[in-house]
């Protein structure tokens, strides 16, 4: 019995969890400029992998939810009103390479998850999952590569300036 369905429904959580760190990085910094725009661009790129999957899914006899999470919670608003708060504080660089650092996490967990796909698709011969995960997985190590280098590029100043 194939456990495809179980690394599909991996992938679309690890996705969807990753979309929504980096629309929360955006929505927290978005005095910096940067990082607001290229965070939400780059998030769109997981919401459409969730999209993906979820049609691809079907394949498998697997339904996964094709539109990406959402926390429309009031503990979600409750959290953006306390970031837009911690954002007018000294302490906002600081914040930036932790949550960087949660983005490089989460988009390496999820191109581990890419590869498992790949290496599943290509043992099975199955080409419409192997082309898949041969188009969403870049994107991921190019969302994984921006947050590495914008931690090099603010680090230094982020912990030597007082």
């Amino acid at each position: 019995m194939s456990k495809v369905p179980m690394a599909l429904e991996e992938l679309h959580r690890s996705e969807n969890q990753l979309a929504a760190e980096l629309l929360r990085i955006s929505d927290r910094h978005k005095a910096d400029h940067e990082v607001h725009h290229v965070a939400r661009d780059i998030a769109r790129w997981s919401q459409e992998h969730v999209r993906e999957l979820a049609r691809i899914a079907r394949d498998h006899d697997l339904t996964l939810d094709p539109e990406p999470a959402h926390d429309p919670s009031l503990l979600a608003k409750v959290r953006q009103k306390g970031d837009e708060l911690l954002g007018r504080h000294h302490e906002t660089s600081l914040l930036l390479l932790a949550d960087l650092r949660q983005v490089h996490k989460e988009a390496a967990g999820v191109s581990l998850d890419w590869e498992v796909l790949a290496q599943t698709a290509q043992a099975l011969k199955d080409t419409e999952l192997l082309e898949l995960a041969e188009r969403c997985h870049p994107e991921t190590l190019r969302q994984m590569r921006w947050a590495n280098a914008k931690v090099k590029e603010s680090s230094a100043q982020v912990m030597v300036t007082p």
